[in-house]
C-alpha cells in the first residue's frame, strides 16, 4: 500500500488506484474516501498527500486488528518473548500485568525493573512452572529472580541438558540451579564447554565431573585462562606432581577458585617458615588438598601459637604438622585443654610430658578418651604400676591407640616363649607396636638358634638388612639410640572406633580413597 503513495502520479489517478485496490475496498466504505470531479490545485496537493497517508495507515491498522480478531481456529499467538512489536505504552501495560501475576504467586519482581520480561503472562507462567518442575520453590526464585529473564527454550533447556550430559543427575538439577542460578545465563558453547574441557585436561575423570560441579558449581563461571590456570601452575611450581592435580581437584575443587597471591602462596610461605620443606609440603597437599582451605590468620597461625603455648618445641612443629596436617584446622585450644587435663588426672602425666606426647603423636589431640583408657587398663592389669605406664606412654604414645587383642597376643608370647621380665617392656614399650607374626617371632627364633642373648631393642628396632648384619656378626656392638618412632597417617583404632565425632568418614574421604593412592 505504501508503494501507491511513493509513486509520482496525479492525485486523481492515485485516488482511483486506491479505490480500485481490492485490499483497500474492504475498508473504503466506513472511511469514506472523497471523490473528486477535478484534480485538486497544486497548492493543496501536499496537504492532500498527508491526508491520504494518514488514511492508508488507518486502513493498515484496521486490517491487522480485524485479522487478530478473526475466528480462525488454527491461529495462536507464539509463546516467545521476541518478535512481538510493542509500543512504549503497550510495553508498560504488559510489564504491569506480568508483575501483578508474579506478585500474585508470591514472587517479588523488584529486581526485574531493568530486565526485559516476557510480554505476556502465559510466557512468564511457563518459565515459573518449568523452574518449579525441576525442584525450585518460590523462595528459591525470590533468592535470584533474575532467572525469570531466561527463556525456557533458548537458555534453560540447553544449559540443563548439557549439565545432565556431563554427569549431573536429573533429580539434582534443581539443587544445582538453586546453588548456582547464574548458570542459566551461560552459553553452552562459549562458557560451559571450555570449563569442562579444562577440568578434563587436569585429569579429572569423566565420571567425577558431576560430583565436582555439584560440590563447587561456581567453577562454571571461571575462565580457564584466569584463576584456575594460575592456581594449578603455582602448585606444580612448588613440587606437586601434575598427574596428582586431577585427584586433588576431585577431592577439593575449591582450590581452583583460590587466588595465588592472597590465599595459596601466603599459606605455603608460612608453613615453609616453620621448617617444612616444600617437597614434603607438596606431598601433604597431594594427599590432603583441603589444607589450602584453612584460613591463615584465623586458624593456622593461632593453632601453631597454641601448640607452642602448650609446650611443643619450636623445632618440632614441622614434624607435628607433617604427621597430622589436620591439626592446623582443628579447634585446637579446646581439644588440647581437655586432653591435657585428662592425661594429668587419669594417666598421671604432667603438662611437660603431655607436650612430649604431642610431639611424638599429634593425633592424640583427637583421640577419644575411652579408647585411650583400654590399653592403659590392660597394662595396669598386667601388674605394671601407674607410674611406669605413664613413662611408657610418654616414651611411646602409640600404645594408647593399639588394639588390646593384639597387645594380649604379644604379651603372652613375651611371657611364655621369651620368659623375660616385665621391666624390659617398661624400658622398651615399642615392643607392642611391632607385628608378632612378621617380626617378633621370626627374629626371636633365629637369634635363639644361634644362642645370642640380647635386649628387645637390639633385635627389633632395626631394618631387616641391619638385623642380618647383626645376626652374622662376630660380636655384639654396643647399643645406640635407635631412630625415633613416629606414627604417621590415619590411626587404626580398636574395634573400628573413630578418633572423634568430627572424624567420621564422609563422602569426600570415600572418594579420596578411590582417587588417591595412599
Amino acid at each position: 500500500m505504501t508503494s501507491l503513495i511513493r509513486r509520482k502520479q496525479p492525485i486523481k489517478t492515485l485516488v482511483l488506484q486506491v479505490q480500485n485496490n481490492p485490499f483497500a475496498q474492504k475498508f473504503l466504505k466506513p472511511l469514506q474516501i472523497p471523490h473528486f470531479q477535478t484534480p485538486p490545485s497544486p497548492s493543496c496537493s501536499c496537504s492532500y498527500l498527508m491526508m491520504m497517508n494518514g488514511l492508508l495507515q488507518k486502513i493498515l491498522i484496521r486490517s491487522f486488528s480485524t485479522k487478530s480478531t478473526s475466528k480462525l481456529p488454527e491461529y495462536e499467538m507464539p509463546t516467545v518473548t521476541w518478535g512481538v512489536i510493542q509500543g512504549r505504552k503497550e510495553k508498560l501495560v504488559s510489564r504491569v500485568i506480568v508483575c501483578d501475576y508474579l506478585k500474585g504467586i508470591g514472587i517479588v519482581p523488584d529486581e526485574l525493573e531493568d530486565l526485559e520480561v516476557p510480554s505476556t503472562v502465559e510466557v512468564m507462567r511457563e518459565r515459573v512452572e518449568f523452574l518449579q518442575k525441576i525442584g525450585l520453590t518460590v523462595d528459591d526464585i525470590n533468592e535470584y529472580p533474575l532467572m525469570l529473564g531466561c527463556s525456557v527454550r533458548k537458555n534453560i533447556i540447553p544449559v540443563l541438558g548439557y549439565l545432565e550430559k556431563i554427569g549431573i543427575q536429573r533429580s539434582k538439577l534443581g539443587e544445582f540451579v538453586k546453588n548456582y542460578p547464574q548458570c542459566l545465563h551461560a552459553s553452552v558453547v562459549v562458557e560451559l564447554v571450555p570449563a569442562i574441557k579444562f577440568l578434563r585436561g587436569l585429569d579429572v575423570e569423566k565420571q567425577d565431573l558431576g560430583y565436582v560441579l555439584m560440590k563447587y558449581p561456581e567453577l562454571l563461571g571461571f575462565k580457564p585462562e584466569g584463576t584456575m590456570s594460575t592456581s594449578v601452575a603455582y602448585l606444580v611450581s612448588i613440587g606437586v606432581h601434575p598427574r596428582d592435580i586431577g585427584p586433588m581437584v576431585t577431592q577439593y575443587p575449591y582450590l581452583l577458585g583460590m587466588r595465588v597471591g592472597t590465599v595459596i602462596k601466603p599459606l605455603v610461605d608460612y608453613l615453609v617458615s616453620l621448617g617444612l620443606p616444600k617437597k614434603i609440603l607438596a606431598r601433604m597437599l597431594e594427599k590432603r588438598p583441603y589444607l589450602l582451605g584453612y584460613d591463615l590468620n584465623e586458624t593456622v597461625k593461632p593453632n601453631v601459637e597454641c601448640l607452642i603455648s602448650f609446650g611443643v618445641k619450636q623445632g618440632t612443629l614441622a614434624s607435628v604438622i607433617a604427621q597430622y596436617p589436620q591439626i592446623l584446622g582443628l579447634p585446637l585450644k579446646a581439644k588440647l585443654s581437655s586432653q591435657q587435663y585428662f592425661f594429668n588426672l587419669k594417666l598421671k602425666i604432667d603438662p611437660d610430658g603431655f607436650a612430649r606426647v604431642i610431639e611424638k603423636m599429634p593425633q592424640i589431640v583427637s583421640l577419644n578418651q575411652q579408647v585411650i583408657m583400654k590399653p592403659v587398663e590392660f597394662l595396669l592389669g598386667r601388674g605394671i604400676t601407674a607410674e611406669d605406664v605413664a613413662k611408657m606412654i610418654v616414651k611411646c604414645p602409640q600404645l594408647v591407640a593399639l588394639q588390646v587383642g593384639l597387645m594380649k597376643n604379644s604379651y603372652y608370647f613375651f611371657k611364655s616363649e621369651m620368659a623375660r621380665p616385665v621391666k624390659e617392656l617398661v624400658e622398651f614399650p615399642e615392643y607392642f607396636t611391632y607385628s608378632l607374626e612378621s617380626r617378633i617371632k621370626p627374629r626371636y627364633q633365629r637369634f635363639q638358634r644361634k644362642g645370642i642373648s640380647c635386649s628387645l631393642a637390639w633385635f627389633l628396632n632395626c631394618s631387616d638388612q641391619r638385623f642380618e648384619e647383626r645376626l652374622h656378626g662376630h660380636y655384639i656392638e654396643a647399643e645406640s639410640a635407635g631412630p625415633s618412632f613416629y606414627m604417621g597417617g590415619k590411626l587404626q583404632l580398636p574395634e573400628n572406633e573413630m578418633v572423634s565425632e568430627e572424624e567420621d568418614e564422609s563422602d569426600d574421604e570415600i572418594l579420596y580413597r578411590r582417587t588417591v593412592s595412599l
